[in-house]
């Protein structure tokens, strides 16, 4: 009988690498964008993700001055 060996994956220092990750933020909401940049930032796009482990990659957010600001925040 053959036995599948499932092995859980852990992220080392020398395993992950960053990547320059350009995000546009032309007339995207303000509250979506952040938690995009920050799940980015986190690691949460790749399938190495590791929690104790900062698998994230590096990014650079172009047209953020025309964010788009919903609700009452300009007040």
């Amino acid at each position: 009988m053959n036995t599948i060996s499932n092995k859980t994956f852990s992220a080392k220092p020398s395993t992950t690498d960053k990547k320059w990750v350009l995000v546009d933020a032309e007339d995207k909401p303000l509250g979506r964008l952040s938690s995009h940049v920050a799940s980015i930032l986190r690691g949460k796009n790749k399938p190495e993700f590791t929690p104790h482990m900062d698998t994230g990659d590096n990014v650079i957010v172009i047209n953020a001055e025309k964010v788009k600001l919903t609700g009452k925040k300009m007040t």
